[in-house]
């Protein structure tokens, strides 16, 4: 079981048990891949920039799992979103059997720098890139949605479908979580074929569909199996 419990630290127990499971899942495809130069699912990213970045965000992560543990605040991404995307780009070009072992490598670096948040902790909360701030206790998730959701990106045989049914559940509740703190949140409710309810803004808009195909909508704008009476209503960039 992966449902959220409400206690913080059994929470991340589990999501570091996630986090290497989808970790050796995500380099299984990694390594198979034929091509790297082909389209992923991250629109003008091939499926080495989709590689290089869960690398990179693997340092990342583990430098804002560093500023929780002894408190020295450090930037997410050094240089800002320049320097990330430069770094993506000049590691997208690799092979595959560069692109898989920079996610090997950058992953085995930051499993001992997140358990280290089961410890006695300097900052509670640390500043992802662009200053939002989150729990230090939540950085297992967060680097755990970034291997399932790149995973699905690399278009190379694995779904949201294939993701247990619990942890999908989790997903969705993230990401109609931050469709809502937008600006200007869509006005939606959210039916699963498996029988969840989620409710955006007002809810004035029904779109129903299974579990995978509302998070593949919501996340990557795809609409596979996802349906509305009036057509599906646009959603918001970046959320």
């Amino acid at each position: 079981m992966t449902r959220d419990t409400g206690d913080p630290r059994a929470q991340l127990s589990r999501d570091l048990e996630l986090v290497a499971a989808h970790t050796e899942l995500l380099l299984r495809t990694a390594r198979s891949m034929t091509d790297p130069g082909a389209a992923s699912l991250c629109e003008g990213w091939t499926r080495g920039h989709v590689a290089s970045h869960v690398a990179r965000n693997a340092e990342a992560i583990g430098r804002l799992a560093d500023w929780a543990v002894s408190g020295t605040p450090q930037e997410m991404y050094p240089g800002g979103p320049q320097a990330r995307d430069r770094a993506i780009d000049e590691g997208a070009g690799r092979s595959v059997d560069e692109l898989a072992a920079d996610v090997a490598a950058t992953a085995d670096e930051l499993e001992p720098r997140l358990r280290a948040l089961g410890g006695p902790l300097a900052a509670e909360r640390v500043e992802m890139r662009g200053g939002f701030a989150v729990s230090s206790l939540q950085l297992p998730f967060l680097r755990l949605r970034e291997l399932v959701y790149h995973h699905v990106d690399l278009d190379a045989g694995f779904g949201f479908g294939d993701v247990d049914a619990d942890l999908l559940r989790r997903f969705v509740d993230d990401a109609v979580s931050r469709l809502g703190l937008g600006h200007h949140p869509p006005d939606l409710r959210l039916t699963s074929d498996e029988g969840d309810t989620w409710t955006v803004g007002k809810g004035t808009t029904t779109v129903t569909g299974s579990r995978w195909g509302l998070l593949l909508w919501l996340a990557r704008r795809v609409p596979d199996g996802v349906r509305a009476p009036d057509g599906l209503p646009p959603l918001p960039r970046g959320a």
